[in-house]
Order: C-alpha cells, then structure tokens, then sequence
C-alpha cells in the first residue's frame, strides 16, 4: 500500500499540499505542492483515485495513487469543478462574460472526456448556482436544467437529448442515489396562489401528475432543500420562506415535509417552534435527524412514520453529521455558537464525549468513521485559521495554525466508497495523544459590581432539557408481521383480563354478589392498533350498555317493546363478536 493511502488537501494563500491522514499527518511527498496563490477550485473523484485542480493557469489531473499527471486542460479562469461518478467526465465552469457589443458570450460549462481530453459538449450556463449537470451513479443518465424544464442525456452523449421534464417551471431537482431505476425529486414553486409543490418520478416516465410516484404541495416556501436517503425511498424537504410574517424569526420560516416513493406524505411535527438548523438521513436510511427550535435548540430523531425516537434535549447546537457507518452522531453549534460538539453512540444513544472546537466553520467525517476534522477558514473568518483532526472520542491528534499573515480557505478528506472501511465497535474512553487536551477555559460569566462578593447563584435564562427515549420499551423499528400484531394484541388483551380478574378479586364480597353479566365497560380500553377494528369494538360496547339499561327497566317492572326485547336476545352474540374483536381473531 503506498504511503499516499489517506490525504487531506490544504488548500489556502500558502499554495496547495496534501497532508497524509492518520496516524501520520505529515505533508505528503508524493504530490508536489503548488505553491500558487491562484488555486480557486479543487476536486476528488468520487473513488478518491483521481485529484483535480486549477491553479490560475491550467486544470491538471492527477492519479493520487502514484500522483502521475494524467491530464492538463487549458481553463486558467475555471472557477468549479467535478468529476462524473465513474470518473469518466471531468466538468468546468468559468464565470460567464457577455461581449462589449452585447452579443451572446461564450459557452462557459465544459464536459471533457478523461480518457481522451476530448471537449465532448460546452453549455452556456450563467448561474454559478447548481452549475453541475447531475449524474445517475452509474452514468446512465445525466439531467441539467434548462430555462425551467430538466433536460436528461443517456450514456453521455450530451449531443442528443433523450429526456425532457417540462411543469410549469421546474426550479430544482435532484437525481436519486444508488443503482437503476433513477428517480427524480422536482419543485416547482407555487404562483398566483397555487401552492408550491415536490414531485417524485421514476425515470423515464414523466406524463403527467399521473405518472408521479409520490407529490405533496405546501404553501409556505421561496426555497426548498431535498434531501434524498441512501437507499432511495424517500425525500426529506425542507421548505423555507425569506421573511417570518409573524414577525417571530429572523430566519423566516421553515417547515419539514416528508415524501416516500411508494406514495406517503408528511409534514415531520416538531415540538418546538423556531428556525429548523439542519436535517439529516441516517446513512442505514430508516432514520433521521432533525435540528431545530429557538436556543437552545432540540435535537430528534424520527423514522419513517415521522415519530420521534430519541429526543436529545436542548443544547447550544445548529448542526448535526452522522458518522459514514451511521453508528454515531455529532450535533454541534457552529457559526455563531461556541463549538460545543456533543458525540452520541446512536445504536445505545450514549453520549460518549463533548470535545469543544472553537471558532469552527468547517466540520467533516472522515471516510474510516473513526476521525474528524474541524478547521476554521477564510473568508468566514479571516483570523486563526488552521484544522484540527480529532478522534470521536474526544482527542485532538493532530493541529495546524497557519502564519498569521497567511490564510487557509479549504480543507478536506479524500473520499472512498463505501465498503471499503469496515465498521468498528463503539470506543467510550479517549484514545490516547501526544496533544494536550482541546478543552477551553471556562469564560467567567460577568457578575455586577453589587454581586461580585456575594455567592454565586444559577442564573441561567432556561433550564436545558434532559435528553429522552422517545420509543417505547420493547418496540421496534421494523413493522409487525400480522400473525405478530395479532399475537401482540392477544397478549395484551390476555393482560388486561388478568388486570380485571385481580381488581375483582380485591373487590369486597358484598360487590361480588353483583350479577355476572354486568356491563363489560369497566374493562380497560386495549386499542387494536387498526383504527377500524377500534370503531367497532366501540360501537359493539355502546350496544351492550344499552341492553344493560333494558334489562334493568325490564327488572324494575318496565313493559319492554318488541323490538327492546330482541335487543336483549342479542346480548350472549355481541359479546362474542366483542371477544373476537377484542381478542384479535
């Protein structure tokens, strides 16, 4: 294995370098540093095998294993780059310029051929944002949108177009990850009244509202985020609008919806009002997390039935990142919060350790699920700019401040597939390092002159929530087979009988004396879980109290009609089908 296993580019006013990842964090010398001050844009292949870079003058490839140039383009103002996900295609953006006369400028979006360093299409594409023409992941197809409808190519040949998507005006859309059938998330944002709306397609079938797999409309949204989870079988959409009209948010206002492709829909309900921060899938894609709430913020998670699971509580946080195996989670407070990371063992929801990094504005996993790095960049801060490379269990195990005259604009680890890490079990104690612990200097609180030499008291504006098991004891995640449900209900109704039979027992003999067909509504309600089943139990109880009140005005001398005495003859029948009901059979 060489040396040049691991890497992170460093990229800032010092050039670009790599340095070797874990354990070692030494510059790697296999990748010759580019000490340019030019180097606007850089980029790993999906695999981590190749590295791309512009350095003012020309765009190079490079294979990372033996760092042989593989490929030099002559792009000096490329500003974005990426590659295709088999590494096929390499694409280029440069800001678009118009002429002096007016005239249409040049096609400023590039496709090259890797192999081949061929030009194989060039747009015009005038928005910086969503520049990238998206990729299925096995290159089948590739969609970019063109004046509001999503055009779609096969095989990346970009000189047909094999699919269009035309709505009213398609704003944004997403390509679904992981293996064929690709689907497509679109939003169209509502006008004149209409809602706004998210659509789920499967490729290639795009006639009409009819042909969607799923669709939900709301509202309440001048942008949307889709998120879609790793096995494909739901979107998250975050729906936010510019300006709060109640006038209680800066941040306007946010709502969270979720869509599955077998037709489901929901609005997530979250208990605390106030912005939503951050939402995440949890890579094993049947959770979710969810950042949300004036500060200090909650922390859910939820399933797909949008039901909480595991609520952390409230806490000084904005952020959450689920670690790639998915068996850990970090909710942190960036920006303009204190770097405070909270690090959760997500399988026993444990905390396992709250490392603090200060003055943050970068946080990412590394592939291997073990390390982190967080690193503070220009220009979001242009002073004490460096990383930091953790592990989760709190250790710092290597740190880099840049000179005080330099800055460092982007930091970063080299991608790998999946598969090619395997999972480790869950570490509690901090591993060891030759770096002092991260841990900050209480800030001492300001205290006015007439406290200062009187005891200190809490004076904390709100007590923080603890966190909470949301599940209840003994559940599950996957839903119940029916011979299970049926058992479950069984059991329950068995339990509830016994419940009956001990309170009866413990009642006074003069109550026992009571006749035995007394009315059944003293047992507890067992909800079946079928709303339907529920109805009729409830229906069938309703019957039975009132044959009981018949057979009481019958015993006090009352002349019952026809049709009251066929009530009563009905009694022994109902309370069978109760039984039944009751009983699940």
């Amino acid at each position: 294995m060489s040396s040049f296993l691991f890497a992170l580019p460093v990229r800032g006013s010092e050039g670009l370098y790599m340095v070797n990842g874990p354990p070692s964090f030494a510059e790697s010398t296999a990748f010759q540093r580019d000490s340019g001050k030019n180097c606007k844009a850089v980029a790993f292949s999906k695999d981590g095998s190749l590295f791309a870079w512009c350095n003012g003058e020309k765009v190079n490839i490079v294979n990372i294993t033996n760092a042989e140039l593989l490929r030099s383009f002559d792009l000096p103002k490329t500003v974005c780059l990426e590659f295709s996900p088999k590494n096929n295609v390499l694409a280029t953006w440069q800001a678009y310029t118009t002429a002096k006369d007016g005239t249409a400028g040049v096609p400023n979006l590039q496709l090259h051929d890797v192999k081949t360093g061929k030009c194989l299409k060039s747009f015009i594409q005038k928005k910086m944002q969503n520049w990238c023409p998206c990729w299925a992941d096995d290159e089948s197809i590739c969609a970019r949108n063109v004046n509001n409808e999503v055009h779609f190519f096969e095989n990346n040949n970009f000189n047909t177009i094999a699919n269009k998507l035309h709505l009213q005006k398609v704003n944004d859309f997403v390509l679904s990850p992981g293996a064929q059938p690709t689907k497509v998330a679109v939003y169209v944002p509502g006008s004149k009244g209409a809602p706004s709306f998210v659509r789920l397609y499967q490729y290639p079938n795009f006639n009409g509202p009819q042909s969607a797999l799923a669709n939900k409309s709301f509202f309440k949204a001048d942008k949307v985020t889709m998120l879609w989870n790793k096995k494909a079988t739901a979107v998250l959409v975050i729906a936010s609008t510019e300006v709060d009209k109640t006038g209680a948010s800066y941040y306007g206002e946010q709502t969270l919806h979720y869509i599955a492709t077998n037709g489901e829909s929901a609005v997530v309900q979250l208990p605390k009002n106030g912005p939503i921060y951050d939402v995440v899938w949890n890579p094993n894609s049947i959770e979710f997390c969810a950042v949300y709430g004036f500060m200090p913020a909650k922390a859910t998670v939820f399933n797909l039935k949008c039901d909480p699971v595991f609520d952390f509580g409230t806490g000084p946080r904005n952020a959450a990142y689920y670690s790639p195996h998915g068996h850990i989670l970090v909710l942190a407070g960036f920006g303009n919060l204190r770097g405070q990371m909270e690090v959760w063992d997500v399988k026993n929801y444990k905390l396992i350790s709250k490392p603090v990094a200060s003055d943050s504005t970068y946080f990412a996993w590394c592939p291997d699920g073990e390390h982190i790095v967080t690193a503070t960049c220009a220009p979001r801060l242009r002073v004490n700019n460096g990383y930091k490379i953790w592990h989760y269990t709190g250790s710092v195990l290597h740190s880099y401040e840049v000179p005080s005259n330099e800055e460092m604009w982007q930091v970063f680890w080299q991608p790998f597939l999946d598969g090619v890490f395997p999972v480790k079990a869950v570490k509690y104690q901090a591993v060891p390092s030759e770096l002092p612990s991260a841990e900050p200097k209480p800030a001492q609180a300001y205290r006015p002159p007439a406290l200062r030499n009187k005891p200190a008291t809490s004076s904390k504006l709100h007590e923080d929530e603890p966190p909470q098991n949301m599940k209840p004891p003994g559940s599950s995640d996957k839903p119940l087979s029916k011979t299970a449900l049926k058992n479950q209900r069984k059991h329950e109704a068995k339990k509830a009988a016994k419940q009956e039979a001990k309170a009866d027992a413990n009642q006074e003999p003069a109550q026992s004396s009571a006749p035995q067909n007394a009315p059944r509504s003293t047992v507890p309600a067992v909800t079946s879980g079928d709303p339907e089943v529920d109805k009729k139990i409830k229906n069938l109880r309703k019957k039975l109290k009132a044959i009981e009140q018949l057979k009481e005005q019958a015993a006090a001398g009352k002349q019952l009609e026809k049709n009251q005495l066929e009530k009563i003859q009905k009694e022994t029948a109902l309370l069978q089908e109760l039984e039944d009901l009751e009983l699940g059979l």
